[in-house]
């Protein structure tokens, strides 16, 4: 498999999940699914994704810390992180992009297919 196309999901809400999932899938990319931030790091380290798309708020540990983590560990700091969320305050977005995120994203306030082209713009 070709990771360049590989996108992981890390998001606890079913529908906008399944709406990212099949979508992504219809556009060609290769999607894996994770619901809390352990199974982020989990999968991320065996799926080697080229982007994440990750919920700020999940259970087990939540978007910052897999940040975190995520950028002191070698096989993933080079991952294309998108972060996602229902809130949207300043120091949040600006804490998630300190940590490493290349965007961040307020669901709320982001049509979906804007969404879709940030992704595959960020992919190329």
């Amino acid at each position: 498999m070709n990771n360049n196309k590989r996108i992981l999901i890390a998001e606890d809400e079913p529908a906008y999940r399944e709406l990212l999932q099949t979508q992504l899938t219809q556009e060609g990319f290769e999607v894996a699914i994770a619901t809390n931030g352990v199974d982020v790091l989990t999968l991320a380290r065996s799926y080697q994704p080229q982007l994440l798309l990750l919920d700020m708020r999940m259970p087990k540990k939540n978007g910052f810390e897999v940040l975190a983590e995520m950028k002191v560990d070698e096989k993933l700091k080079n991952i294309i992180v998108i972060g996602l969320s229902n809130l949207g305050q300043d120091e949040e977005i600006q804490k998630a992009k300190q940590l490493g995120a290349q965007d961040y994203i307020i669901k709320a306030d982001e049509p979906f297919f804007q969404l879709i082209e940030k992704i595959k713009k960020l992919m190329q």
